[in-house]
């Protein structure tokens, strides 16, 4: 399914500024740009891009309230320093399977001041001496990195969640029947994934 498509189709209803959570995973993007998804997303705290063959983040619109983003097993080999100028907030940032390859790519996200989790899973830079050691000194503000702390301490799963501050509750029944179905298929495979 188109990008554009797909975010219509979470739109029913609803104005982009409704919107705290988007999941397009699998969507091509269109010349690797996320076509549809606008700054007037500015609520949103979520979303997923995973295996849409981005090759940058430059596109990207200005979403001051973005809190979590994963951008799984694309093509993204650098241009991280728009994420600190679009994305200010972000608490959560996932990389894995991208083609970042040297530390020095990673050092615009000292910006970001709220980073408490970055993964780098599948990505050549994990093969670098140190790696671990490197980028926790070069992010002090990091907590968890590919899961895990400085101590090589697992993330608890509340740490891993979307954005903990949100009360699911009150959320749940602003939730139309298939969003409240990916939540819980997301939340199924979440648990999945912790039994492995």
């Amino acid at each position: 399914m188109d990008m554009d498509k797909r975010i219509h189709l979470e739109l029913q209803n609803r104005t982009p500024s409704d919107v705290k959570e988007l999941v397009l995973d699998n969507c091509r993007s269109n010349e690797g740009k996320i076509k549809g998804l606008t700054d007037k997303f500015e609520e949103l705290e979520f979303l997923s891009t995973i295996n849409v063959g981005l090759t940058s983040v430059a596109n990207l619109p200005k979403l001051s309230k973005l809190k979590k983003l994963e951008l799984s097993d694309n093509r993204i080999s650098g241009g991280l320093e728009v994420l600190a100028e679009r994305c200010p907030n972000l608490t959560h940032l996932n990389l894995s399977g991208n083609k970042i390859k040297v530390l020095s790519t990673i050092e615009p996200l000292t910006n970001l001041e709220n980073l408490k989790s970055l993964d780098f899973f599948n990505c050549e830079v994990t093969n670098l001496n140190d790696y671990r050691e490197n980028v926790f000194k070069l992010l002090p503000q990091l907590t968890y990195l590919d899961g895990y702390d400085q101590d090589d301490k697992e993330a608890s799963d509340s740490d891993t969640e979307s954005y903990v501050e949100v009360d699911d509750e009150e959320d749940e029944e602003d939730l139309g029947e298939e969003e409240r179905g990916q939540k819980r298929k997301r939340e199924l495979e979440d648990e999945g994934e912790d039994d492995d």
